[in-house]
């Protein structure tokens, strides 16, 4: 009887796997890289800087040349340095809305989200780190111009009833509360196009809800509009940095906490459909 032997051959062994975990900071240096690797990044924040100062000097020399006018606007009677100096905040704002619509919607458009999401299958983190991403870039823009625009508009009104300094009641906390509604508009504009997925799509939509919806409103009865327009998401915005408030307007904190929540309410729409839907 023959005896049969196993030769059991070893194979070699396999290249070991390099050590490589995705982590959060991780995801957000990668955001951080393809924000700025776009020229489009740059061109459109370079816009919104200039909306930003650019409107805010024309104002304030607007202002300065109607003193006097029997014709003065009636919208500058009561304008101050602040007001005059974030005339633009209207127009930077979307700049900076549609930038952020392009963040997250661009890469849908252009196939890319796939690449993104292969290499971070738990998805959200990605959402997360572009919010945070751009919000944090829209904020640093949108606090520097509008302390930019203050300081040159200043200067325009100095010596006029609308001259006012950083040591002024308010100011600073006007100038501050710009910014931040710029980067939460950032914010929102980045929840739009993963909610819609659409360039088209979201930014349509972040120009009706911040424009278009206002104007709408004022066709209800004026009951309804005491009811509803200090809670729309530009109205609630406008009193976080709005230096003077009445009762038709909601408070600086107020606003805040308003405009936090629609911003919350955007970004839960888009990790919802991130997690449910396939790309």
């Amino acid at each position: 009887m023959s005896t049969l032997t196993a030769t059991v051959e070893t194979s070699p062994a396999a290249p070991a796997r390099p050590a490589y975990r995705v982590t959060g900071r991780r995801v957000l240096a990668s955001e951080w890289a393809k924000l700025w690797s776009l020229r489009s990044t740059w061109i459109t924040l370079g816009l919104g800087l200039l909306f930003l100062v650019a409107f805010g000097l024309i104002a304030a020399n607007h202002y300065k040349s109607g003193i006097g006018s029997p014709h003065r606007d009636r919208d500058f009677a009561t304008a101050t340095a602040v007001s005059l100096s974030l005339f633009g905040t209207n127009f930077a704002q979307l700049a900076l809305g549609v930038l952020g619509v392009l963040v997250t919607a661009g890469e849908y458009s252009t196939g890319m989200i796939r690449s993104t999401l292969a290499a971070v299958p738990r998805r959200l983190p990605v959402l997360w780190s572009k919010a945070a991403v751009f919000g944090l870039v829209a904020l640093v823009v949108g606090t520097l111009g509008a302390f930019v625009a203050f300081g040159f508009g200043s200067g325009i009104v100095s010596g006029t009833p609308a001259a006012m300094s950083l040591t002024h009641a308010g100011a600073v906390r006007s100038l501050l509360g710009a910014g931040l509604y710029l980067g939460l508009v950032g914010v929102i504009g980045t929840a739009l196009g993963a909610l819609l997925r659409s360039v088209a799509g979201g930014i349509s939509v972040l120009v009706a809800s911040l424009m278009l919806v206002p104007g709408l409103i004022s066709l209800l009865p004026s009951s309804w509009q005491d009811n509803i327009s200090p809670y729309l998401p530009s109205n609630a915005g406008e009193s976080m940095f709005a230096l003077t408030h009445d009762s038709t307007t909601l408070s600086p904190g107020a606003g805040l906490l308003v405009f936090l929540g629609w911003t919350v309410l955007a970004l839960a729409g888009a990790a919802y459909r991130l997690v449910r839907s396939d790309v």
